[in-house]
């Protein structure tokens, strides 16, 4: 019997740490009891405009459009690429065609900002907690992350400048400014503007990942961190459509310096092409017709009717032992026990109990909130959220 060769791995393979979230979706698949999935960042499958989008296909990707099943521009097809600068005319993403171009949803604009910036050992700020297929990205290049506290106002830059003093300067600083996830906090604008002259200051990327600041329902809207920097080549935005429209488009796009895109188009190239044309077009209808302004202003009024059915059933079930973040959009809540409370443990008992949710230490590369939660309010009914935290009360009685 001969010895099983090692396989030659290159070192990075020990940093691909996966997501926790993503791979909620194959356990929860195989689940074969009722199940109330507050575990997953996604809109409600009622809340994805199908029918809208099957009309538009007919059109876009159909007999009309012959070509709409070849490869597309690698920047990306011309047709979404004028729709969406036409959409975001007028608003705080307002950009230019030399700086606009389109990914395979957010992930992949996360990926290439990494892969351009990160070397091996660079130190990398990340929000603490943050979302954890970012930081794992980031250490897929070998990053070396340093965890910045989060309050109610975002990332406490001031932290961050102590924490950074005691270092050396950051190569990269990522941040989720707005509805962040998982707390959902948004950052105060002076905090903005701090954030911004630090990184001037310590020659710092900023990759301003923002899938949720279209999604307010409550509060004033801020600047986003794209639109402050008004054209600092130090500022890279990553947006997607898979938190607006429907995540399986697996279409976004990255806003970043001129001088970046050919890069941009180098490294997409190395790993796709080019994101996948037929939906690149089905995007560039629905936008064409008008449709995404009027589809997200009644799912800000859902999703706002949703978080205060979760904050309801949170104070009528859990009350006594729990307090949560009071976001002014986006999709989550960030729940902490008061007590020592084991959420990873609590995981298994609760989805026994038919309800799922992501434990906090997966939004920590150094696991800090081992009593914390995540939970999703805009893909479940008022009706089924208070279900699902009951349910949710039922295996804490059973844990502590």
């Amino acid at each position: 019997m001969t010895d099983t060769p090692t396989l030659p791995l290159a070192g990075r393979a020990a940093d691909l740490v996966g997501s926790v979230i993503d791979s909620s979706t194959s356990l929860l698949a195989k689940q074969r009891h009722d199940i109330v999935r507050f575990a997953m960042g996604s809109p409600a499958p009622e809340a994805i405009p199908t029918h809208l989008l099957a009309q538009i296909g007919v059109h876009e990707i159909g007999a009309e459009s012959p070509d709409a099943f070849d490869y597309a521009a690698t920047e990306g097809d011309p047709t979404l690429r004028d729709a969406l600068l036409t959409e975001l005319e007028g608003t705080t993403d307002a950009t230019t065609p030399e700086r606009l171009t389109i990914t395979s949803g957010g992930m992949q604009g996360l990926d290439l900002a990494f892969k351009l910036f990160v070397d091996p050992g660079d130190l990398v700020v990340v929000e603490s907690p943050t979302y954890t297929n970012g930081s794992a990205t980031a250490r897929s290049y070998q990053g070396e992350l340093l965890e910045v506290p989060v309050d109610a106002e975002g990332v406490q830059v001031d932290r961050l400048e102590e924490m950074v003093a005691a270092v050396r300067p950051p190569k990269v600083i990522y941040t989720i400014p707005t509805f962040q996830n998982p707390s959902g906090a948004s950052m105060s604008l002076e905090r903005r503007h701090r954030l911004l002259e630090l990184a001037r200051q310590w020659g710092s990327l900023v990759i301003d990942d923002d899938p949720y600041g279209m999604l307010r329902f409550a509060g004033e809207q801020l600047p986003s961190l794209h639109e402050l920097a008004d054209g600092d080549p130090l500022v890279l935005s990553v947006r997607t459509f898979s938190k607006v429209i429907a995540p399986g488009l697996r279409v976004g796009w990255v806003d970043a310096a001129p001088e970046l895109q050919q890069l941009l188009i180098n490294a997409k190239q190395a790993m796709d092409t080019c994101t996948n044309l037929p939906m690149q077009r089905l995007i560039a209808g629905f936008l064409r017709a008008g449709y995404l302004r009027k589809h997200v202003a009644v799912q800000r009024e859902v999703y706002r009717q949703r978080k205060v059915a979760m904050q309801t059933a949170l104070a009528e079930q859990l009350g006594d032992r729990v307090r949560w973040t009071d976001p002014e959009g986006g999709f989550f809540l960030w729940v902490t026990f008061e007590d020592d409370v084991d959420t990873e443990a609590l995981f298994e008992v609760a989805l026994a109990e038919g309800v799922a949710f992501i434990p906090g230490n997966a939004f920590s590369p150094g696991k800090h909130f081992p009593n914390a939660l995540r939970v999703c309010f805009a893909a479940t009914s008022p009706a089924r959220i208070h279900e699902g935290v009951a349910r949710l009360r039922r295996a804490v009685d059973r844990v502590v």
